[in-house]
């Protein structure tokens, strides 16, 4: 088994929101985990802890519950994780404000018969086979909802773990069932990789390679060597961004089964 990982932050000034773990349990198997923390408009959340901490407390629950209880499904994990989460910030926080910190996640986990995931809100989880060709599953509702809608923070509240709109973990153990889920037999996956939007720009907003050229650069180079790819193309006058923000923060996780 072999497993790369990295991340880095989109901006010096900033502290980087992302979070990223993976263990190789004492029972056997993997487990991946990643979160994207979500930045709120002006920094108003309701929260005197932040968005870093959030993301450290869920992502540190999620890694615990998905490595020593087998018997829970990853969706039952997630529920479970948000829950302790938000009784972690011990009644100080206006827990119900529409941008509570937050964030998106992905989860794998494995063992000898079977690969589990769990993919909330736009970060993309990469599944390969045995003979290299590669699934990426998608929570795609913030795509369906149009650009339009999302130009205003009132207008985007109003999507906000919201129906016809978009979820992420956030408060609410209950965002757990609008997870994107499944199993896959284990001898069909050879590789399985998770990234932060931010990482995942090189396939969507830039269109250096899909989704298949994406695990080569990841298992030729790692993860960090993907990270830097990208880095290059954003630092290139020449090809500006299409998000409102030229960096950001990027992370991802490579494992070979």
């Amino acid at each position: 088994m072999r497993i790369d990982l990295a991340s880095a932050a989109g901006s010096p000034e900033r502290p980087n929101e992302d979070w990223v773990a993976a263990a190789i349990p004492a029972l056997g198997g993997g487990v991946v985990v990643v979160l994207d923390g979500v930045t709120p408009p002006r920094g108003d959340d309701g929260c005197v802890h932040g968005v870093p901490w959030f993301a450290a407390r869920l992502g540190g629950r999620l890694v615990e519950l998905s490595g020593s209880r087998r018997d829970m499904s990853l969706e039952r994990i997630l529920a479970e994780a948000i829950r302790a989460t938000a009784d972690a910030h011990g009644g100080r926080c206006d827990l119900s404000h529409v941008r509570t910190p937050q964030a998106t996640v992905v989860m794998a986990r494995w063992d000898e018969t079977q690969v589990e995931h769990l993919v909330l809100s736009d970060s993309v989880l990469l599944l390969q086979t045995p003979g290299g060709e590669v699934t990426a599953v998608r929570d795609d509702r913030l795509d369906r909802v149009p650009p339009e809608a999302l130009r205003s923070v009132a207008a985007a509240d109003a999507l906000r773990n919201a129906e016809g709109g978009f979820f992420t973990a956030a408060a609410d153990p209950a965002v757990a069932a609008r997870a994107v889920t499944g199993r896959t037999p284990r001898e069909e996956v050879r590789a399985v990789a998770a990234l932060t939007d931010g990482a995942g720009r090189w396939t969507d907003t830039f269109r250096e390679g899909d989704w298949k050229d994406c695990m080569t650069v990841l298992r030729k180079e790692g993860a960090e060597g993907l990270i830097g790819r990208l880095r290059a193309i954003e630092s290139d006058p020449a090809r500006p961004s299409a998000r409102h923000k030229r960096h950001d923060d990027a992370s991802a996780v490579y494992a070979e089964l």
